[in-house]
């Protein structure tokens, strides 16, 4: 985890190595931020209440329209500038961040005034879940390995709620999500087949080696 001010490559701060490819990038989509991060809608509802409790206090504490009007228009006049804000936002920081997969890692650039990036290589990487929604975005969380740390205010939005003590990185609000999980599920998939395939590899070359040396001759 880093700061950084150049991008040789959008999203990352450095060229890929040899032998690594990118396989995808992507971003939230601002909206669907908006709703599930940010919670505008409930932000909305609370102030439709306050706004029509109002009106009704007034109107049966025998207030006149003017002044009715005026107490209702400084509660909407509130509402506007929150939930805007809030909006504004959520469109900052889903244009500020950046999704990266790789053949061997996961990369996360986001951040509005201070730009930071994440990376998470595959052998940090446990598992991979999905959640869609019915706009066809959606949200995979990543599990990380148990040695693995990270934090949890550092990584918000860009992290599953309400995972405190084991915070869970998280690509949020992303479109076709399931075309992206796929695709992280293949490179996840791809690079355990070839870790497993290395490790035999070692293996046998340590026997190949170890064998004369056992063999005892007299």
């Amino acid at each position: 985890m880093r700061e950084y001010e150049f991008e040789p490559i959008r999203g990352l701060p450095e060229h890929l190595p040899p032998g690594e490819e990118m396989l995808w990038q992507g971003a939230p989509r601002w909206s669907a931020l908006a709703r599930r991060a940010f919670h505008v809608r409930k932000v909305a509802v609370y102030f439709a209440v306050i706004l029509a409790w109002r009106i009704f206090a007034d109107l049966a504490a025998g207030e006149t329209s003017v002044e009715v009007m005026v107490g209702a228009l400084w509660i909407l006049a509130l509402g506007v500038v929150s939930i805007g804000g809030l909006l504004l936002l959520a469109w900052a920081m889903a244009r500020s961040t950046v999704y990266t997969i790789t053949t061997r890692r996961l990369v996360m650039r986001f951040g509005v005034a201070l730009p930071m990036i994440v990376n998470f290589p595959f052998a940090q990487i446990h598992s991979a879940q999905m959640k869609r929604y019915r706009d066809d975005t959606g949200d995979i969380p990543i599990i990380l390995v148990a040695s693995t740390r990270t934090s949890y205010t550092v990584l918000w939005p860009h992290v599953r709620p309400w995972h405190f003590f084991k915070p869970q990185p998280m690509l949020r609000a992303i479109p076709d999500v399931a075309r992206v999980a796929e695709i992280l599920s293949d490179a996840l998939n791809r690079y355990l087949a070839q870790t497993e395939k290395g490790a035999e590899h070692a293996e046998a070359d340590t026997d190949d080696r170890a064998g004369p040396d056992a063999v005892s001759t007299s």
